[in-house]
């Protein structure tokens, strides 16, 4: 998807097939074959009962067999090798599909979409899966209608009537079976997305299990969950029957339609106008019509369920970026001082903060809120509605990401960790050797994840595995150690951990970010006394606004900031 020009629901269909033009034309051309052959296997029975049978001849049987082996060949070969490239042509398209979800949302720029995590899944897996189906279904409809017109022009040859029979009443079948088709549609829109939310609901409780288990909230969670899977499977059931109800009308209108062109070909035989080899073939024939009709039948249903799971596809990669794109880089002129004047919007209303190289800045924040306002408008993913954000003198929003990242790098509270090893975690590009790796540990007081495990470095981590909530923060902490980033912002990197290990954590983080006169800047968003008691200066923000700025002794002799840090 190009940037600035979203696809749509129809677009994401489109562009499947025009990427796909070479095999899909080998697919749908396969399986013509297939279905014409299918047809004409009771068109051959009748004709070898008419020329070999009747008379009693063996050198027609004989001919006439090896015919009808030849075509039974055919028809389990093209559809075994047309079905596997319209197959292949879906498998492809499917994991391009969840490729480019997965791209929007790991975007260096980010995307704001505002779901849950177990909704994104169900967009690249569900929907992913449901939009590329269409495309099977156009080889079969393309399939079936050619060999509908093909019985219909070989009825017309043995009979009028019977040929009218099929061109009139097919075309009624399947246009009185659309129907339902947008009722399916609508029907299968609601399940996904109940589906969905449901999905984006139960991975949230799982991350969440254990702090829902420490306030005691399991109970409500559960019932939470339960009413939105209810949901989710009255919406199924709703699409289930809409599928039955639409597969009973198509078995209906056909089994008409069929019953009346077996009907008309009794009636020409009793009179002596069909031949019994005629006779039996079009019985066979109009057996055999069921499934194209049913095929075709079908397309508008299917087509609108995939058209509904590419149009939430698409919804989602229009979801815009998070970060605007900037391209400008910080000054080289000038040192990396990180900045906020006068910045207000939202919980803001007038923030000053300054970080310059070598210091290390506390910020105490009252509303967790306006916590969070500030760290997104240091990760640059909000813009404030007024004063500036300014990293090198150049405003935040406007560096490049690329640029602005090797400078500034912000960890948030909220700690994520992979599927990999406590190594691969703290390291996840591998530049480090063992020695730093276990050095980081040691600067965050978890060396004890790796010295208690035989496994080491090598010691298993999984994204909701057994490691306690301080230990998880712990780690993510060491990353952010380990990009030595010139400018690092921490939002509350200790709330998980002891006391003691706390002053541990403070000690050794002032240590190896501050030696020797390192012009590295740390901001550090927390009201623990244990680090505020080491910030060259401590920034403390109540109600949206800088109400002081100081050292942490020197700020202790004011009520509101005691109350803050010492709560």
């Amino acid at each position: 998807m190009a940037e600035g020009r979203p696809l749509t629901g129809g677009g994401i269909v489109r562009r499947m097939v025009r990427r796909n033009t070479g095999r899909l034309s080998a697919s749908f051309a396969l399986l013509c074959v297939w279905q014409l052959s299918e047809a004409l296997v009771p068109i051959l029975i009748g004709v070898i009962i008419d020329r070999a049978i009747a008379p009693s001849d063996t050198t027609a049987f004989v001919v006439g067999a090896a015919g009808l082996c030849l075509l039974m060949g055919t028809l389990s070969y093209s559809y075994r090798f047309g079905a596997r490239i319209a197959f292949n042509v879906v498998q492809r398209e499917e994991h391009a599909l969840r490729m480019e979800v997965a791209a929007h949302v790991l975007h260096p720029r980010g995307a704001r979409t505002g779901m849950l995590p177990g909704e994104t899944l169900s967009i690249a897996t569900g929907d992913a899966q449901a939009a590329t189906l269409v495309v099977r279904w156009i080889g079969f409809t393309v399939s079936s209608t050619v060999v509908l017109i093909a019985a219909a022009a070989y009825l017309l040859s043995i009979d009028v009537v019977l040929g009218v029979v099929v061109l009139v009443g097919v075309p009624t079948a399947v246009g009185l079976s659309q129907l339902i088709s947008p009722f399916l549609a609508r029907r299968f829109s609601t399940e996904q997305q109940a589906v969905a939310e449901a999905s984006g609901m139960a991975t949230d409780l799982v991350q969440g299990i254990r702090p829902l288990k420490g306030i005691g909230a399991e109970r409500a969670a559960s019932e939470r969950y339960r009413r939105s899977s209810r949901g989710a499977e009255r919406a199924a059931v709703g699409t289930v029957r809409g599928w039955g109800a639409m597969g009973a009308i198509t078995k209906a209108l056909s089994g008409v339609l069929l019953a009346a062109v077996a009907l008309v070909a009794g009636l020409r035989a009793l009179d002596g106008e069909l031949t019994l080899g005629q006779f039996i073939a079009i019985v066979g024939l109009t057996q055999f019509l069921a499934e194209p009709v049913e095929l075709v039948a079908h397309i508008g249903a299917q087509f609108a369920t995939s058209y509904a799971s590419a149009k939430r596809v698409a919804a989602f990669l229009a979801t815009p970026r998070l970060v605007p794109p900037g391209t400008g880089s910080p000054s080289a002129e000038m040192p990396y001082v990180l900045e906020l004047t006068e910045v207000g919007g939202g919980r803001l209303r007038h923030v000053d903060l300054r970080a310059e190289p070598g210091e290390l800045v506390g910020v105490v924040v009252d509303d967790p809120a306006a916590s969070d306002a500030l760290v997104d408008l240091l990760a640059a993913e909000a813009e404030p509605e007024s004063g500036a954000v300014l990293l090198g003198g150049t405003p935040l929003t406007a560096l490049d990401v690329d640029a602005r990242r090797e400078v500034l790098l912000t960890a948030r509270h909220q700690v994520d960790l992979f599927d990999g090893t406590v190594a691969s975690n703290v390291d996840p590009h591998e530049a480090l050797d063992d020695a730093a790796v276990r050095s980081l540990l040691e600067t965050v007081a978890a060396d004890d994840l790796v010295a208690t495990h035989p496994a080491g470095l090598a010691r298993p981590v999984r994204v909701d595995g057994a490691l306690s909530g301080g230990q998880r923060q712990r780690l993510a902490l060491a990353r952010a150690l380990a990009a030595d980033a010139p400018i690092l912002v921490l939002q509350d990197p200790t709330s998980a951990v002891d006391a003691v290990t706390e002053q541990e954590i403070a000690a050794r983080l002032f240590a190896r970010r501050h030696h020797d006169g390192s012009p590295r800047a740390t901001v550090v968003f927390t009201s623990s006394p244990a680090l505020l008691a080491g910030a060259d200066r401590v920034v403390v923000v109540i109600d949206g606004r800088t109400v002081a700025s100081g050292r942490h002794a020197d700020l202790l002799d004011r009520p509101d900031y005691r109350e803050l840090v010492l709560r």
